[in-house]
């Protein structure tokens, strides 16, 4: 694969569980990607240097997901002024997550945060496609494809549930 242009962080190794949608998702629309630890708290210094680089490696997104305190990626989105996507994760230290989602959502003026839901990976690799897509065309047609593939599912399950009936579905 070519030179990243998306970033993806997060707070530490078990947030892999959850973070690997987004590359999952980046792999399956071609986009190159760079996935590490980057931990708010326990290297700080790491943060600030993978902040104030990202811009000079070509990264053009960083999607950052943390849980409990969340500072991950509000502190990558003060140091860079890359779009910054910010995925909440449940996690052990958490308060069900609701930490962790208003640790992300709530950012001060001049500091926003793209926040997607609780868990949400896979919906922030393709915000980070979607603001890629916005200026090349080659990713744009494979997100048109993407969706057209999503409303095609739609469609199947719709057609054979008032074929069939509900409960062959179940």
């Amino acid at each position: 694969m070519s030179k990243p242009v998306i970033g993806i962080i997060m707070g530490s190794q078990s947030d892999l569980r959850i973070m690997k949608e987004a590359a999952e998702i980046l792999e399956e629309l071609k986009i190159a990607h760079e996935v590490t630890v980057v931990s708010a708290h326990r290297t700080p210094n790491r943060l600030v240097d993978y902040a104030t680089t990202a811009r000079t490696k070509g990264l053009k997104a960083v999607i950052a997901g943390a849980g409990g305190a969340a500072h991950l990626p509000g502190m990558i989105a003060s140091l860079t002024s890359l779009p910054v996507i910010g995925v909440p994760i449940k996690s052990s230290n958490s308060i069900d997550g609701w930490d962790s989602v208003l640790s992300i959502l709530q950012m001060p003026a001049g500091v926003p945060v793209a926040t997607v839901a609780l868990d949400g990976a896979r919906n922030a690799g393709i915000l980070a496609a979607q603001i890629l897509g916005s200026s090349d065309k080659a990713i744009a047609r494979r997100l048109d494809a993407f969706k057209k593939s999503l409303q095609q599912k739609v469609e199947s399950v719709a057609r054979k549930m008032e074929s069939t009936g509900w409960r062959d579905l179940v």
